[in-house]
């Protein structure tokens, strides 16, 4: 009976840590001239209390809230640099270059976001 919890518990524990769990990306700060509101984020998945965040002026923003983990990605069309984090750990780093040198796009915040490590 011991080695059949065991089993189960190792089971779950290996299949939460995968990346391919059913979750929602979304584009959160649109890169508007103006700082403001951005999309409101709703309770479910990683996020247990629902919040509406402010956006800089230029950024765009994109997430992927997963159920183990919240992937973001960072970039502005100012810039020419591509920002991830998530909450498995190290922090918010350069993801990449923009593709182009007049800024980034909405596009390459949201490729960041669901690229961001799961673990």
């Amino acid at each position: 009976m011991k080695k059949i919890i065991l089993g189960s518990v190792l089971a779950v524990a290996a299949a939460s840590s995968f990346n391919a769990q059913a979750g929602a990306t979304a584009h959160i700060c649109s890169a508007g001239t103006a700082a403001g509101n951005g999309a409101a984020i709703s309770a479910g998945g990683f996020v247990k209390t629902a919040f509406t965040p402010k956006c800089s002026a230029n950024v765009f923003l994109a997430a992927d809230d997963m159920t183990s983990y919240y992937g973001a990605g960072a970039s502005s069309n100012k810039g020419k640099n591509i920002f991830q984090g998530s909450t498995a750990g190290g922090g918010v780093k350069a993801y990449s270059t923009c593709a182009s040198a007049t800024g980034c796009t909405a596009t390459e915040a949201l490729t960041a976001a669901t690229s961001a490590p799961a673990s």
